[in-house]
């Protein structure tokens, strides 16, 4: 039987105000807001609408509740082809909100973020029937538990388990890491938790004998990886003039999981992913930035040509 999605996603959502500045602001000043925006964010909600983008099925389960962020957050989803039944509603549950603060000098960018009224997905009502209609279970540790039972249950059913963990570190998300096939991570995160300094060690010691592969990705310096039984490879991130990173690192997410549910290669999700990510941070906002799979494709051929 053809499962319902491609990939199921348990983890963090997110509304985001986006303040675009001309410079970082500097304390005890007054600075102007050159203009804003409002977006969806959150690792996993983001990645999601990634991969649809790029022609996959996505699912996405977690809590919310029935204030304007909630609504927000799921009509955002929604209009990205994101299947949201699975989406628990709970009157005092809320996303995360973000006040996203743009240096369009330099591209970069500083979250500020608030989780009061977060609630995750509850463990219990994942059920086997869920993750067996999947071809993929992708997670990140704002969600731990339910990741967790989700990626115990994808795992008797030979089903690939992707996921990001991120700089805050509880007990359960150390857990859910051992149960990633696929880890993708920040090299801060890496070297946070591997206690090492260069970025081949941390591949080397995260990958393991067991994980499918190991990505860890360091914005402009690029990514390096090592699938199972593998060497560790440098993949240098696509040159660009950069706008806005915000979401880079999800979309980065998004699209190799949409690639790897596709039957590409690990070696082509990764630059797939790259050139996501890359086209993303010439573009302002979070996800209305995030190219499709056409978008992608032309600029792979141009890079190709101009580097041959």
């Amino acid at each position: 039987m053809t499962p319902r999605w491609d990939i199921l996603g348990l983890g963090a959502v997110a509304v985001d105000d986006l303040l675009y500045v001309d410079h970082y602001p500097i304390p005890d000043t007054k600075q102007p807001v050159l203009s804003r925006r409002r977006e969806g964010g959150g690792l996993t909600a983001t990645a999601l609408v990634a991969a649809a983008r790029l022609g996959a099925r996505t699912a996405y389960a977690t809590t919310l509740g029935e204030d304007e962020l909630s609504r927000f957050s799921i009509e955002a989803l929604e209009r990205e082809g994101v299947d949201c039944s699975l989406i628990q509603r709970r009157p005092d549950a809320r996303p995360f909100h973000s006040i996203i603060i743009v240096d369009e000098a330099t591209g970069q960018r500083t979250i500020l973020y608030t989780k009061e009224g977060v609630a995750s997905f509850p463990p219990a009502e994942v059920t086997e029937a869920m993750v067996s209609n999947c071809r993929a279970v992708f997670v990140d540790n704002r969600a731990a538990a339910a990741g967790l039972r989700a990626a115990k249950l994808a795992h008797q059913h030979g089903i690939p388990v992707i996921g990001d963990i991120e700089l805050e570190i509880e007990p359960e998300a150390r857990q859910l890491m051992d149960q990633i096939d696929h880890l993708i991570v920040g090299v801060e995160l890496a070297r946070r938790v591997t206690g090492e300094t260069e970025v081949e060690v941390m591949v080397r010691s995260l990958a393991g004998q067991k994980r499918a592969c190991c990505v860890i990705t360091a914005g402009e310096r690029g990514c390096w990886y090592a699938e199972r039984g593998g060497p560790v490879q440098h993949v240098p991130a696509f040159p660009v003039q950069p706008v806005d990173t915000n979401g880079c690192g999800d979309v980065f997410h998004g699209a190799y999981a949409a690639c790897l549910v596709q039957g590409e290669s690990v070696a082509a999700a990764i630059e797939v992913a790259s050139a996501a990510a890359a086209i993303k941070a010439t573009r302002p906002g979070g996800r209305s930035g995030i190219p499709d799979r056409a978008a992608v494709d032309r600029f792979l051929r141009m890079q190709r040509q101009e580097n041959p």
